[in-house]
C-alpha cells in the first residue's frame, strides 16, 4: 500500500470519526425567574397554613429530611420534628405569624434556590405568660421535587433583638 492510499484513508477515518460524534446538547432554557415567582407562591401558600394553625400543614412545606433551625434552640430534623416543634407554638392562642422575602435567587440549573426575608411573630412566653411579640430575619433554602413544586430541606430564622411585649 502507498503512502497516498494510507494518508487517505486516515482522512476518511477521520471524516468518519468527527462525523459520529454527538452535537453538544442544547442549553436549557433559564427558568430562574420562574422559580422565584414559584417560590413567592409557595411562601404565600406557606403563610395560609401557618394563618390555620395546623401543624402537619406548616411541615408539609418542608423536605422530609429537612432542618429548621429556630433561634435559642437546637437543629429540629424532619418533616415530623418538624410538626412537632410547630405544634404547641401553633396551639397559642396569640401565635400569629408573617413573613415576607425580599429576595429570592433560583440556580440556573433549576434544582435549588433561597429566599430570605423578615418576620414578625407574636407569641404567648411560656413562664411569665406574657404576649410577646419578636421581629427577625430568615433564610429558607428550598429544593425543587419530582413534580414541579419546591420544598424547605433548610429554614433558618434569627432575632433582631430579644421579644419585647407586645401592644
Amino acid at each position: 500500500m502507498t503512502t497516498s492510499k494510507l494518508w487517505l484513508g486516515a482522512i476518511a477515518l477521520a471524516s468518519l470519526l468527527v462525523g459520529c460524534t454527538p452535537a453538544p446538547a442544547p442549553t436549557p432554557p433559564d427558568t430562574r425567574e420562574a422559580d422565584a415567582q414559584a417560590i413567592r407562591a409557595t411562601e404565600a401558600n406557606w403563610m395560609q397554613a401557618f394563618t390555620s394553625k395546623d401543624a402537619d400543614k406548616v411541615a408539609a412545606f418542608y423536605t422530609e429530611d429537612a432542618s429548621l433551625l429556630l433561634p435559642d434552640a437546637p437543629v429540629i430534623h424532619g418533616r415530623t420534628g418538624i410538626a412537632a416543634a410547630f405544634k404547641p407554638m401553633l396551639a397559642d392562642q396569640n401565635f400569629s405569624l408573617t413573613f415576607a422575602s425580599s429576595r429570592v435567587q433560583a440556580a440556573r440549573s433549576s434544582d435549588l434556590a433561597y429566599s430570605e426575608g423578615s418576620f414578625t411573630m407574636t407569641v404567648t412566653a411560656p413562664k411569665s405568660k406574657k404576649v410577646l411579640t419578636e421581629k427577625g430575619k430568615y433564610v429558607t433554602v428550598f429544593q425543587k421535587q419530582p413534580d414541579g413544586s419546591w420544598l424547605a430541606v433548610s429554614d433558618i430564622l434569627n432575632e433582631d433583638a430579644p421579644p419585647t411585649v407586645a401592644k
